[in-house]
């Protein structure tokens, strides 16, 4: 069992792998340059896609998490910090902004984006000091708020983010994007660099005020006088713009189904929209498991039940460690009496960890150590690790959201 949910979620970040589908995507090249502006997780592996296909002329930075960096040679690679930017990410999207600007009508900015963008191509907005960003975004980390209001937030204090790249182009624009949030809307992922933005300052406002994040003197200034919005769908600056999604958390899904059909087991995908508080989607999923196990209904075991989608966690107090999969597992290991799932981060960290995810089998809650306390703690690293069952992969370098699946024997 354990190694086929392993196998499962190996195809799952097989399926979003640039190395494997970014090439059919390039656009033809144009007659000045190409520039790459790349940024997020799966920033280097794409670069490097890039320049092993491109004919002519080619430049560009990408910027992606320490330790997720590979080799190129005509695309300078920066590690920077993420989930809270750092000076490192500020200067090289600086340069980034500077270079397109550069840029001529004959000429290509080919924008490769996915999942962790937000956090990496931060270029503050002039008023805002990137201390206080980096502030105003760790306090956001830990409210609970789902991606999509943090990026809304985001966007309002960049000078790069909510299309605002795309903006500053002159020429064409090509952006190849690996979405990691649910839905796949561009706007939402990296936060839309290239893409329209249809939030407001007042959203933005509106989401610090939700889950009461106090911030900084500059932040609560920038968002209170408002004086220069994002650029809106329907702005002329997209004419000749273009948001291509090449990988998706539903595409994964399927991949990942097919490995438990060829192992005879059928699969059910439940959909790559489950979000919300991860303990609180455990226990949702736990009363379908107790479904199907006593009733057979709505399907007969043996039965995957696979999904992805980002999840968060409401840290109190000091919090413990591990990240959103294991979590859900452990929530999960609580609310069901012995049963075998999988839990991973497609990007290979779960949170600020080492770890991709973790390994539920059906005798957890029977060798772990208190797992009521340690959920409350959020301590769902130390649980897993003390049975040796985190799943460790390293960096991806793609990343498609979390990937969850409960076989139901």
């Amino acid at each position: 069992m354990r190694s086929l949910l392993e196998a499962s979620f190996h195809a799952a970040v097989a399926a979003a792998d640039p190395q494997h589908i970014l090439e059919p995507h390039l656009p033809p090249a144009p007659k000045g340059k190409t520039y790459v502006a790349a940024a997020g997780k799966a920033a280097a592996s794409m670069a490097a896609a890039v320049e092993a296909s491109w004919t002519g002329p080619l430049e560009g930075i990408a910027i992606t998490r320490y330790g997720h960096g590979v080799p190129t040679q005509r695309i300078r690679v920066v590690e920077a910090g993420h989930p809270v930017p750092d000076e490192a990410g500020e200067n090289a999207a600086r340069e980034i902004l500077e270079n397109v600007r550069r840029l001529g009508p004959d000429d290509l900015l080919l924008a490769l984006l996915s999942g962790g963008g937000s956090s990496l191509l931060s270029l503050p907005a002039v008023d805002v000091p990137m201390a206080d960003l980096q502030r105003v975004t760790s306090q956001l980390l830990k409210s609970g708020a789902a991606i999509q209001e943090m990026n809304t937030v985001r966007k309002h204090l960049s000078a790069i983010h909510g299309g605002r790249l795309a903006a500053a182009s002159r020429a064409p624009v090509m952006a190849l994007i690996i979405s990691d949030v649910t839905g796949d809307d561009p706007t939402h992922i990296a936060s839309g660099p290239c893409a329209p933005d249809p939030t407001t300052y007042e959203d933005a406002r509106g989401v610090l005020q939700r889950y009461h994040v106090v911030p900084p003197d500059s932040v609560r200034g920038r968002l209170g006088h408002g004086s220069d919005e994002t650029p809106k769908p329907g702005d002329p600056v997209f004419e000749h713009v273009q948001n291509k999604v090449i990988a998706t958390a539903h595409r994964s899904l399927e991949a990942a189904a097919a490995v438990f059909e060829r192992a005879g087991v059928p699969a059910v995908i439940l959909g790559d929209t489950v979000t919300g508080e991860a303990a609180e989607v455990a226990k949702v999923l736990a009363a379908l498991v107790h479904e199907v196990r006593a009733h057979g209904k709505p399907w007969k075991p043996p039965v995957a039940l696979i999904s992805e989608g980002e999840c968060t966690v409401t840290i109190t107090g000091d919090g413990g460690r591990g990240g959103r999969c294991a979590e859900f597992l452990l929530s999960l290991a609580i609310e069901t009496n012995g049963v075998w799932a999988i839990a991973c981060d497609t990007d290979g960290i779960d949170g600020s960890e080492n770890n991709a995810g973790a390994i539920l089998t059906p005798d957890s809650m029977r060798h772990g150590r208190d797992a009521k306390t340690m959920l409350a703690r959020h301590d769902s690293y130390g649980f897993f690790a003390a049975l040796g069952d985190l799943v460790i992969t390293g960096p991806t370098r793609t990343n498609v959201n979390d990937y969850r699946a409960i076989l139901v024997t």
